[in-house]
């Protein structure tokens, strides 16, 4: 695909490209996973300062307007670091449901704190019963007199350990697969009534189980109109799949990069075994597949604007579907051609083949995904 920058993107991409070589050193990484939040605090102000924080925002919101391409920017560097601060959980997936459904006050309360890295948000949709099915909802929100009552288990909230405030999907109508009746409500993550437990994922994130029992919020909590979220839920991930999809491209480049090096310095035989011609063709391959996910890539970020949901649905899921092959072919051979050292703790190749696997997981797996594309493969009726 040919695709060219901006010369105001291009000064992101340079910008972000800087801060992660700066301050993403492997062992730079390794402090930040140890320290009790699993990021760094520090460079999450950092993001807010240079304006990363507010970049998918209006300008009226504190933000500065940028698109899913914007986005996609950044999330190919965070992808070349192995960035742990919650961009994609707090910016991308609830802020983006805060910009999508949220009321001009919500907004304007929610949305410059966040672009100032001086709030955190995550979204607690994910349940035990539901796998991959967004609709799939079974906790409640009841009217109590001038508000709700939420009860419900929500699973695996990224970065939900360490959010201010949760964006919590509850049924106020339908049953537990319905796409009407889902509605969104803000939760503070200290309210009486909200259990979280926090725990380190395979990939060196956090992530949070969830339990709400007769947490009493107020009208003025519920985002947009009751029982009609779906639509902003779909987005919002679709949002969120392009921008995981330019992580897992980044995290390639990365891994063949290091392949190469690899290659080139490890001797058998008395020369670097990248003169072996079948190694070549294997690094070959996997600049291939790169090359693929990163076309799809940034038709996943071209298209994750789009209002026209059938045609996004599409694109979305044909990228999910070649980020997961190319990842795993990716990882696997790099692993292989790294040899014994390749699965070590202390080697970063294996850190940035579990980041694709999770990745590869999240939001949909490839059969989730290729159902999906089947499904809105033919022109919407």
């Amino acid at each position: 695909m040919d695709f060219d920058l901006t010369e105001e993107q291009r000064l992101l991409d340079e910008t972000v490209r800087r801060v992660v070589k700066d301050e993403y050193a492997f062992e730079k990484r390794k402090a930040y996973k140890a320290s009790p939040d699993g990021f760094s605090r520090k460079l999450w102000q950092s993001y807010a300062d240079i304006g990363l924080l507010g970049l998918p925002f209006a300008e009226s919101h504190g933000g500065f307007g940028g698109s899913a391409v914007e986005s996609m920017i950044v999330m190919e560097s965070f992808g070349r670091g192995l960035v742990l601060e919650p961009y994609l959980a707090s910016v991308i997936l609830a802020g983006g449901l805060v910009a999508a459904a949220g009321s001009a006050a919500q907004k304007q309360a929610i949305l410059p704190p966040l672009a100032a890295g001086k709030l955190m948000l995550a979204f607690a949709h994910g349940e035990r019963q539901a796998r991959y099915a967004l609709a799939d909802v079974e906790t409640r929100a009841e009217r109590d007199g001038s508000g709700y009552v939420l009860s419900g288990e929500k699973g695996v909230v990224v970065h939900g350990d360490s959010a201010d405030r949760l964006i919590v999907s509850a049924r106020t109508g339908g049953a537990s697969r319905d796409t009407q009746g889902i509605s969104l409500f803000l939760v503070d993550r200290q309210a009486a009534g909200v259990t979280v437990r926090g725990y380190p994922t395979v990939d060196g994130l956090r992530a949070a189980e969830i339990a709400l029992e007769r947490v009493h919020v107020g009208t003025d909590a519920l985002l947009g109109r009751p029982g009609e979220a779906y639509g902003a839920i779909e987005h919002a991930v679709d949002r969120a799949i392009a921008a995981l999809c330019a992580e897992a491209v980044g995290i390639m480049e990365v891994l063949n990069a290091t392949t190469l090096e690899y290659l080139k310095t490890r001797k058998q035989f008395g020369v670097p075994i990248g003169q072996f011609q079948v190694l070549q063709h294997r690094m070959a391959e996997m600049a291939l597949e790169h090359e693929q996910a990163k076309s799809m890539a940034i038709l996943a970020a071209l298209s994750a604007d789009g209002t026209d949901a059938h045609a996004r649905r599409r694109v979305i899921s044909a990228a999910k579907v070649q980020i997961g092959k190319s990842g795993r072919f990716i990882g696997q051979q790099a692993i292989q051609l790294h040899g014994g050292i390749g699965m070590t703790d202390e080697y970063a190749a294996g850190h940035y083949f579990k980041r694709l696997t999770m990745i590869a997981q999240s939001f949909g797996d490839e059969d989730h995904h290729l159902d999906r594309f089947a499904e809105v493969a033919l022109p919407a009726a």
